[in-house]
């Protein structure tokens, strides 16, 4: 146990992103559009991340479907929105 506690530590001291299990797979396992998944896990309607990140919802549901890819400053604005890096978001 201690052994569990001291890498528990040592992780979190790396500052690095970290997401639950259900949002790694969901991304991972499922390879599930990660605009959508880190919306959701973030409580935000699709509205509310267009709106935020000045988009039409229109585009952010072509671009969590597949239909669109987005370009590199919506990806940008949406990533903002959502704290994340843009590298995060592409699948």
């Amino acid at each position: 146990m201690l052994e569990d506690i001291r890498d528990f530590q040592e992780a979190k001291a790396l500052d690095e992103e970290s997401f639950p299990s259900e949002v790694v797979n969901r991304l991972i396992l499922n390879e599930e559009n990660p605009i959508k998944v880190f919306r959701e896990y973030q409580g935000l309607t699709q509205a509310q991340l267009a709106d935020k990140a000045g988009i039409q919802p229109a585009d952010l549901a072509a671009m969590e479907i597949g239909q669109e890819s987005g370009s590199a400053k919506t990806l940008k604005a949406i990533a903002q929105v959502l704290d994340l890096d843009v590298d995060d978001l592409i699948s």
